[in-house]
């Protein structure tokens, strides 16, 4: 949040941060066939474990911190990039993590995240199925010292990190290193980037960092509607406005309905389902990789952000930036003393 800073420091001040990432994330272009894209690698935002929850965690891990909490809950898939990213990184504020985890459908990507999050050996509850969330918040909530973070820590605080991140561009685009966008394309899953990113351009839009025509947020889904809904997501970025509002960022004069024109919701690439690979991404992951992409994609996030990129790219809109949220750490797998320790049925969805 570095950039938020630098434009609008009473703001700034008033949002609770632990500096964990290493900012700002590269922002380059990769030339195509038929043209080119630009890509913003938040994967490279730490080398221990990066991507877009690094952002998230900075200002979670604050307010934990300042809460007086001494271990901080992610809940997630087996696979959460969420999950694995909050076990690693909260000793860096003095917190021990812990992960709720439910079933999801296995991919290399999803056993790579589970397994090293079983090496770490940190407490792990596993649901029977994610309609059991809500009742683990609730109790995993009571313990003596817990804080349990909602689904990608999608609250107003926790989109801060993305407010921040929209602040960033603006300063590397007006640095030479993009073209201002038409389009920013990524993943949505918990929401929590997706609506950051749809109030950051706003809020830098109103303390005139972003000098040029706001582009569309386009979200490519990876999980389904209710939860990627346009209409809930457009609310939840205008709530946080009105939060930044209150902590003393200037007035907002953006309303829902601008929000909401300004975010597409792509469905066409979501596929059988949450987790579940598509031909489409398999195919733009290669395509990209082939072009000398400079940053780890997988095949439940960002493969998907990467497929409806290229489809965007090939009918002629332009200029585009690809979010590109996965780590590009590749993490190790568990130890077998580690992974025979798993509960059966996570030790089993391991073996595929």
């Amino acid at each position: 949040m570095d950039a938020l800073a630098r434009a609008l420091p009473t703001l700034a001040a008033h949002i609770p941060r632990v500096v964990l990432g290493d900012w700002p994330t590269p922002l380059t272009r990769l030339p195509l066939a038929n043209g080119e894209i630009w890509v913003k690698n938040e994967g490279a935002s730490h080398t221990l474990y990066g991507g877009n929850k690094v952002r998230t965690l900075e200002v979670w891990l604050a307010h934990a911190r300042d809460r007086g909490a001494r271990r901080l809950w992610a809940i997630g898939a087996f696979g959460s990039n969420h999950a694995i990213a909050t076990i690693l990184h909260a000793p860096r504020a003095g917190l021990e993590g812990g992960a709720i985890v439910f079933p999801q459908p296995t991919s290399e990507w999803a056993i790579e995240n589970c397994g090293a999050l079983l090496d770490t050996g940190c407490p792990l509850i596993r649901l029977r199925s994610v309609v059991e969330v809500p009742f683990a918040q609730l109790v995993v909530g009571r313990r003596p010292g817990a804080l349990v973070m909602p689904p990608g820590g999608a609250t107003t605080l926790g989109a801060f990190g993305a407010v921040g991140a929209a602040f960033e561009l603006a300063e590397q685009i007006d640095a030479g290193l993009a073209p201002p966008p038409a389009r920013i394309v990524l993943p949505i899953g918990s929401t929590c980037t997706t609506a950051g990113l749809l109030a950051g351009l706003a809020l830098a839009q109103i303390a005139r960092v972003w000098r040029w025509p706001l582009p569309i947020v386009h979200g490519v889904r990876v999980t389904p509607w209710p939860v990627t809904s346009r209409l809930r997501i457009a609310d939840y970025a205008h709530r946080v406005l009105v939060h930044a509002e209150r902590l003393g960022g200037p007035r907002i004069q953006t309303s829902l309905r601008d929000l909401h024109a300004r975010l597409h919701v792509d469905g066409r690439e979501l596929g059988p389902g949450y987790g579940r690979i598509t031909d489409r991404a398999l195919v733009a992951m290669r395509v990209l990789v082939s072009a000398k992409l400079d940053a780890r994609l997988d095949g439940v996030y960002s493969g998907k952000a990467a497929a409806a990129c290229l489809r965007l790219h090939h009918a002629g809109v332009g200029p585009l930036i690809l979010w590109a949220s996965k780590s590009t750490t590749q993490l190790a797998a568990p130890s077998p003393a580690r992974e025979r320790s798993a509960p059966f049925p996570i030790r089993k969805w391991l073996r595929g």
